[in-house]
């Protein structure tokens, strides 16, 4: 899946792209076309940098409830010939997640848009887990015959029958059709639930890797090996290290970490980090300079692990450095620093921001860390980074932080973020958002009533009004 295009964060399309709930609230008053228009184009074209982890099919739900919005769209989408050539979920996922919403808000043609996208499109088995949340056992019993349809009744269709039952995120349509009255039907998906069980107990049996008994050098060797293969082993590697090594092999890796193979050494770094060596932080300063991209990489990640008072010592010597190891020494200060790191960890904030945007990978751990220390000056970066950010995760993290450091949160960013895309940002704003405010006093009702929010949110809100007002 290729990285979306996001518009600016000043537009509707932008606002929506991101999740934002002022995307909601510029939505309902913009003109209803425009207001479609821009809901469908995000639909259709998943604006998540990570679809796997963001939400965005409830909020997109509730805005098609709030402009009674027609699903014509979705539908082309869905049926469209693309649906043959590619088949990637990502295509497809959002919309049919977002019909899911939509059906158990009672929308009928979501419903039937989805059984029939479960009997004819390519992400069927998406489709079928949405159903088996919301669907009568009528409606599922009668997708059994097309589900099965699409696996040939040889042996290779049986091996991939019995992969999706043994896959199947959601069980229920599965258990239905194997008590099905067609004996044809329940005795095929018996057979599969059967097999797929079967081929889950084999690769359980399978040992993974290298075990206790072999020797320093053989843990290596494996680890290498992955490499040479494009995988990297060196964690698990290391935790058989931990299981395999002693007090007598302590030189053999500690030279695995000046000068081993890459495979080699990423796992002694690791290991002896994680041990806290008294020579881990000098081995991995010497790496960051000497090794490949890989050993940097694992040397970096492997002092972000340590615990120590001397590791956080270390960071604010490392802290102005301008490569990998200063940007982490940076992140430790964030997550482990005291007050007197306020300032370490507010440069290397605005640096990030400066040098890689508001979508650096790096502003999630400084972010939280400036919340944490309560760093008040660092309330402007942070609310840049919540306006311009793609990730509604990071957005998250900046509101806890603002919430922690800027006043004004309250009565500002506090009050769109009660319809944000993120339930944990949701539940920020129910704590924080001023009720002097009747626009959010009205939404707090509602996200009390509303049968689809998340019980934190709903909690959250509940410390905030009584059971008379959410009752209104």
């Amino acid at each position: 899946m290729f990285d979306p295009v996001i518009a600016p964060s000043g537009t509707l399309l932008g606002l929506l792209q991101r999740g934002r709930g002022d995307g909601t609230l510029h939505a309902l008053t913009a003109p209803r076309p425009e207001a479609l228009a821009a809901l469908n184009h995000c639909v259709l074209r998943d604006p998540r940098h990570d679809w796997q982890v963001e939400n965005r099919s409830l909020y997109y739900a509730r805005l098609y409830l709030d402009l009674n919005g027609e699903l014509d769209a979705v539908e082309a989408h869905l049926f469209d010939a693309e649906d043959v050539l590619d088949t990637d979920e990502s295509r497809t996922g959002l919309a049919l997640a977002v019909l899911g919403h939509l059906a158990s808000y009672g929308r009928r043609d979501a419903l039937e848009l989805l059984r029939r996208y479960a009997a004819h499109g390519s992400n069927w088995a998406w489709a079928l887990d949405e159903l088996a949340l919301r669907d009568d056992d009528a409606g599922l019993r009668a997708l059994a015959a097309p589900v099965l349809a699409r696996f040939p009744a040889d042996a290779e269709g049986e091996a991939e029958l019995a992969a999706a039952v043994r896959d199947a995120f959601e069980p229920r349509p599965w258990r239905l059709w194997a008590e099905d009255p067609r004996e044809s039907v329940a005795t095929r998906v018996r057979a599969a639930h059967e097999a797929g069980s079967f081929d889950r107990w084999q690769r359980q049996m399978r040992p993974p890797g290298p075990r206790p008994g072999w020797s320093v050098s053989a843990v290596f060797e494996w680890a290498q090996q992955g490499l040479d293969r494009g995988a990297a082993r060196h964690v698990p590697a290391a935790r058989c290290l931990t299981a395999v090594a002693g007090p007598e092999d302590r030189s053999e890796i500690v030279r695995a970490a000046q000068d081993g193979t890459d495979g080699a050494r990423c796992t002694a770094l690791r290991y002896l980090a994680d041990g806290n060596d008294p020579d881990a932080l000098d081995l991995i300063e010497g790496a960051v300079a000497t090794g490949s991209t890989v050993v940097v990489e694992a040397a970096v990640d492997a002092f972000e692990r340590m615990r120590s008072l001397a590791a956080v010592d270390r960071a604010r010597g490392w802290a102005h450095r301008p490569d990998e190891l200063g940007a982490a020494a940076g992140r430790v200060l964030a997550c482990r620093g005291g007050t007197r790191d306020r300032d370490l960890v507010l440069a290397a904030l605005r640096e990030a921001v400066r040098g890689e945007g508001p979508d650096a990978p790096t502003l999630w751990t400084l972010v939280d860390g400036t919340g944490r220390l309560g760093i008040a000056c660092a309330a402007p970066v942070l609310r840049h980074i919540y306006r311009e950010t793609a990730s509604s995760h990071l957005r998250g993290r900046a509101a806890r932080a603002l919430a922690a450091t800027d006043p004004s949160f309250a009565t500002g960013f506090a009050v769109e973020c009660l319809w944000d895309c993120e339930e944990s940002t949701r539940e920020v704003a129910a704590r924080h958002a001023e009720t002097g405010d009747a626009r959010v006093v009205e939404r707090l009702r509602r996200l009390a009533a509303d049968p689809a929010e998340e019980a934190e949110v709903q909690t959250a809100v509940r410390s905030r009004i009584g059971p008379e007002e959410t009752a209104v």
